[in-house]
């Protein structure tokens, strides 16, 4: 099984690497190429890979999409200069302390009122599928395109947000766990505090030890030259691991980890890596989209109703997070063409994926969630797909118009 999966996962990132230029310009995107590689190439098609549904293999997804995740936050908290994380850090707050909670509020209500569930297992599904995932995110805010497009200051507040709300969603998620499982209120709590402090405690350090050793390195040449991700690709493991040992956050504590370390290490001995960042990513997203694929649960799709799935995707898609940002536009300082784009483009993938797998393993595999937060995945990520270039476009023109050009 590992060989047809290494087959058809390392010849579709040779066909996004020899077309990465036209399809970032199509309306097509490296996850949603591998999803529908997945399906295809999976069980109900053509029975390359034989795969397990998500329900049955809940625990091997979620390791897959912590390692990835661990990756995906690294390369965004050293994607800028520390100066310019520093500046943007009262838009993000805002939006990781309102906007994912409102986000988590209108997806419970969404999932009680379409899927007739109890409030646990809405609060479940809302608490998943609120974080804007870092993964997809990429796509948008990274690349020729985006860059010639979009203005600086959101692409920043959008990469940042996705980086940090992927850890600090965990409270929320325990939250539901409290409301759905055994778990008391007051030891959610307790987990939520040791968990998040002590990631960004433990984070810092290991930040700030990562980036003094590399420099004294350096300094003293008893390091030999080399990509600097391989350096920070290393740092981000261990401090997953070490986190993972002390049952710590551990995407919030890599992410904390990469801002330390950002700080703490000189702009100029990045410039060179920034592309390469960025393209391991893209890459590495490849195999778990393909797996994913190979593992929806079609039958417990199909139990939840056609109309009930049209009714959830377009409900969450439309209304989990355009409305928070229209509320948002004043505090946040957004002109009406940022607050759309910024509204539409808070994709659901690997975070949400991370938190589903994370519920089902505390509190067992509910068919009726992962049915339905799989679902919403998918779809967000051909949605969010299809619409990246067009988006874009749009966006560039509204700039025209109103006399703005991404800066």
């Amino acid at each position: 099984m590992l060989d047809r999966l290494l087959t058809v996962t390392a010849a579709l990132a040779l066909m996004f690497a020899v077309f990465s230029v036209r399809i970032q310009r199509a309306p097509l995107s490296g996850p949603m190429l591998a999803l529908l590689a997945g399906i295809a190439f999976g069980p109900e098609v053509l029975g390359v890979l034989d795969l397990p549904t998500v329900v049955e293999g809940h625990r091997e997804l979620h390791e897959f999409s912590r390692l990835l995740l661990a990756v995906s936050v690294m390369a965004i908290a050293l994607r800028y200069p520390f100066r310019d994380v520093r500046s943007r850090v009262k838009p993000v707050t805002v939006l990781l302390v309102a906007a994912m909670l409102g986000m988590a509020l209108i997806t419970t209500a969404l999932s009680a009122a379409v899927l007739g569930v109890g409030l646990g297992a809405a609060a479940l599904l809302g608490a998943a599928l609120c974080p804007t995932d870092p993964v997809l995110a990429s796509s948008v805010v990274t690349g020729e395109p985006a860059e010639k497009a979009i203005t600086a200051r959101t692409r920043q507040v959008l990469s940042l947000e996705s980086g940090a709300n992927d850890g600090l969603a965990l409270p929320l998620v325990l939250a539901a766990v409290a409301i759905a499982g055994t778990l008391s209120g007051t030891d959610a709590l307790l987990e939520s505090l040791w968990q998040v402090l002590g990631a960004v405690a433990f984070g810092t350090v290991a930040g700030v030890l990562g980036g003094r050793a590399l420099r004294s390195a350096e300094e003293h040449r008893t390091v030999q030259s080399g990509p600097l991700l391989v350096y920070t690709l290393l740092l981000a493991l261990l401090v997953l691991g070490a986190a993972g040992l002390m049952r710590l956050d551990g995407v919030l504590a890599v992410f904390v980890s990469g801002l330390a370390f950002n700080a703490t290490s000189s702009v100029s001995e990045r410039a060179d890596e920034d592309k390469n960042d960025e393209a391991v990513n893209r890459f590495l997203v490849l195999p778990l989209f393909v797996v994913l694929g190979a593992m929806i649960p079609w039958r417990e799709w199909g139990e939840l109703g056609w109309w009930r799935c049209v009714l959830l995707v377009l409900g969450v898609l439309l209304l989990r997070r355009l409305p928070v940002l229209l509320a948002l536009k004043r505090p946040l300082s957004l002109t009406w063409r940022d607050t759309l784009f910024m509204g539409w483009f808070g994709p659901i993938g690997v975070s949400a994926l991370f938190y589903l797998t994370m519920e089902a393993h505390r509190l067992g595999a509910d068919p009726v969630v992962l049915a339905a937060g799989t679902l919403v995945i998918a779809a967000s990520t051909v949605a969010h797909g299809v619409t990246t270039a067009p988006g874009l476009s749009l966006y560039a023109r509204a700039g025209e118009r109103s006399g703005e050009a991404a800066r």
